[in-house]
């Protein structure tokens, strides 16, 4: 008699039917684990199918391994076989030609998500006028000669800038003077020591002073050297 197709027999069974492959019981355990099957269920159950005949099994050592039976199975002839194989070829075809429409599909849809939606467009719009509007009417003043930067604010930068400089070109000659002193007399390769302590000079940076100083207003550069 049949198990149960609900009962721990019926569903190994059926398992074991379908996968029709040597199995042991850690195997079925672990594919079965959605029916809540526990690992001594599945053996109980494997052992009683065994037992009465439902499935064969073999013992090597300690292990059972476990297969559907054989006689239950409709094997084909050559014939059959090549049909089979035949019908095989033409669906991996049928499924090739599906994954390439579904791939054309999937990219056509990625294209369409990348796009914007009316209302983002609206929206877009909306802050580019806004934009334009506001760089149009910073132009007209522009245009009509009005003083966006009041003297007072542009000569308060220009200061700073000054006072900047001067603390870089009066550091720089502080180090250069305290850097010449120590290795006046130095018996080694300066760039070694250099490279050792850390050091970089403004051109190391990519930088110079001599740049930042040509910016300065003309009333207040200094000659170059000084």
């Amino acid at each position: 008699m049949a198990p149960k197709p609900d009962s721990a027999e019926g569903i190994v069974l059926n398992f074991v039917n379908e996968q029709n492959r040597p199995l042991n019981t850690q195997n079925v355990a672990d594919a079965l684990q959605k029916f809540n099957l526990k690992k001594t269920a599945v053996q109980k159950a494997l052992d009683s199918l065994a037992d009465s005949g439902k499935i064969a099994f073999k013992e090597y050592g300690k292990q059972k391994i476990y297969i559907a039976r054989q006689d239950q199975f409709e094997i084909p002839n050559s014939e059959e076989l090549s049909h089979m194989k035949e019908e095989n070829g033409k669906l991996q075809e049928q499924i090739n030609v599906q994954k390439r429409a579904v791939s054309e599909l999937e990219g056509e849809t990625r294209a369409l998500q990348s796009n914007l939606t009316l209302e983002d467009m609206r929206m877009k719009l909306g802050r580019l006028k806004t934009e334009v509007e506001e760089m149009e009417d910073k132009l007209t003043k522009l245009r009509g000669g009005v003083t966006l930067v009041k003297p007072e604010d542009r000569k308060a930068i220009e200061d700073l800038y000054v006072t900047a400089v001067s603390h870089w070109r009066k550091r720089k000659r502080m180090f250069r003077d305290i850097w010449d002193t120590i290795t006046e007399n130095l018996p080694r390769d300066l760039k070694e020591l250099k490279e050792e302590l850390g050091l970089e000079y403004d051109e190391d940076a990519g930088q110079s002073l001599q740049l930042y100083a040509d910016l300065m207003p003309q009333s207040k550069k200094r000659g170059r050297g000084q």
